[in-house]
């Protein structure tokens, strides 16, 4: 497992919010609070709010180590970001849903709206970490302060948020940063091929384009603009997606064999896990192998 990513906040005295998961300091939130439908991701139906049975006393998860194979995939690719333990352990300061029943329905409904928040500071710290935009490093500080400050609030406060005209607002810079990290690779690439990739013409704006199923092995995706693209079942064995911006791309069952995706960016656990891939996947070094891989 690679190290948490972490912020530095404002304010030193408070500490720096984890942004990965850590289910040993969790109530189990996400194994209450969300719903799911029997699929290929689930194995059964379950409402918003009722426990899954699979959820010990101590709040673990009794087949943790056999998920895919129990039929709860969806399980295995859900990431709160941080969003679960910052719930249980700061907002409601170790109180549990069990022993505070009369809570139970505030807390769960706050985990959706912290994950936003805490999605959107992984994002922003990513950002920050990237070179080719530093000249927007001083607006994504002031978003990351902001951001964390509201991560912060009350449940009442947490409640009250309009998240989606937050992330409109920040969306804006990922858009920014996107173009200036993207700059130097797109330039090279039209200046070459009239704005196509090397192999086999592929486009290299494919924003929110529909590729599932899509034949791209081997594809020059260097520098691409797969923002919000389907790529589900996509092969994408040998492909070249350097410094290709990928938030919110979705890679269900797509295949990533020998893939390289190093130095791609806005890339996130979940989305590996929801792929397939092989020890010849190269990653983002923040990002870890999926073990089903």
């Amino acid at each position: 497992m690679s190290e948490q990513r972490v912020y530095a906040e404002s304010d030193p005295g408070r500490g720096a919010l984890e942004l990965r998961a850590d289910c040993t300091n969790c109530f189990g939130l996400c194994c209450v609070a969300l719903a799911f439908t029997a699929s290929a991701d689930f194995a059964m139906d379950k409402d918003a709010g009722q426990p899954c049975p699979n959820l010990q006393a101590d709040f673990r998860c009794g087949i943790h180590q056999r998920l895919r194979p129990q039929g709860f995939q969806g399980c295995t690719v859900y990431d709160c970001f941080g969003a679960g333990q910052q719930i249980s352990q700061v907002t409601y300061a170790g109180q549990d849903w069990r022993q505070a029943p009369d809570t139970s329905r505030q807390m769960f409904a706050l985990l959706p709206v912290v994950r936003q928040l805490h999605e959107l500071l992984w994002y922003l710290t990513e950002a920050l970490e990237l070179e080719r935009a530093r000249a927007l490093h001083g607006d994504l500080r002031g978003a990351l302060t902001r951001i964390e400050r509201l991560a912060q609030g009350s449940p009442d406060e947490l409640l009250a948020l309009d998240v989606a005209a937050h992330r409109q607002d920040v969306n804006a810079l990922f858009l920014r940063t996107s173009e200036l990290v993207r700059a130097g690779v797109t330039k090279g690439a039209e200046g070459a091929k009239g704005g196509k990739g090397k192999k086999g013409g592929k486009k290299k704006d494919r924003r929110g384009a529909d590729l599932i199923g899509a034949n791209l092995k081997g594809a020059d995706l260097h520098g691409a603009d797969l923002r919000g693209a389907y790529l589900i079942g996509a092969d994408l064995r040998g492909a070249d997606l350097r410094v290709a911006d990928l938030i919110g791309a979705d890679f269900r069952d797509a295949d990533l064999s020998g893939a390289d995706l190093a130095g791609s960016f806005f890339l996130t656990q979940s989305q590996l896990n929801a792929a397939k891939g092989d020890a010849g996947t190269r990653l983002p070094p923040a990002l870890t192998r999926p073990s089903h891989w």
